[in-house]
């Protein structure tokens, strides 16, 4: 709480807006909370600072791709500028073998392994979420997630 007139001020350097900063510094302290509560952190205003530079730098950024689209004269050309979401034909090709081999080591494991694996690192559920959908304890989802990667890292040859 000491820090958000500080913090305010700081966003609002960047984005130009008071009432934007506002609602950053509270997104970025909703963030803070949310790690803080997990683990110990060692310079936690430098973190909280780090949080509202980058919500800034994105909020920033989305603000001037709003408005080369709303104030482009021709919308369809406006579209056509945006980047594009998807990955580019190099990376697709040098990617597709790899998931191929992460596609078969999957396929290798228990199947509540690969179920907890896939429903964490690909749908992004919580250990929580796992344990429920599977009938399990938080723990055991917990060791079938990590048995899963280490099979997947030991199959990619990965570090």
């Amino acid at each position: 709480m000491r820090q958000r007139p500080a913090l305010i001020s700081y966003a609002r350097r960047i984005t130009g807006h008071g009432i934007q900063a506002e609602d950053l510094v509270q997104e970025a302290w909703l963030r803070f909370d949310e790690v803080s509560s997990h683990r110990l952190l060692d310079d936690a205003t430098g973190y909280l600072y780090r949080i509202v530079r980058n919500l800034a730098l994105d909020s920033k950024r989305d603000q001037a791709r709003e408005f080369r689209v709303t104030n482009a004269g021709d919308y369809d050309e406006a579209v056509r500028s945006l980047p594009s979401d998807l990955p580019d034909p190099e990376a697709i090709a040098l990617y597709n073998d790899q998931f191929a081999r992460v596609k078969d080591a999957l396929s290798e494991l228990p199947e509540r392994t690969r179920i907890a694996c896939e429903m964490h690192r690909f749908g992004g559920a919580k250990l929580r979420e796992i344990a429920a959908f599977l009938d399990i304890s938080v723990p055991l989802a917990h060791k079938l997630v990590a048995e899963g990667v280490e099979h997947c890292k030991e199959r990619l040859e990965w570090p």
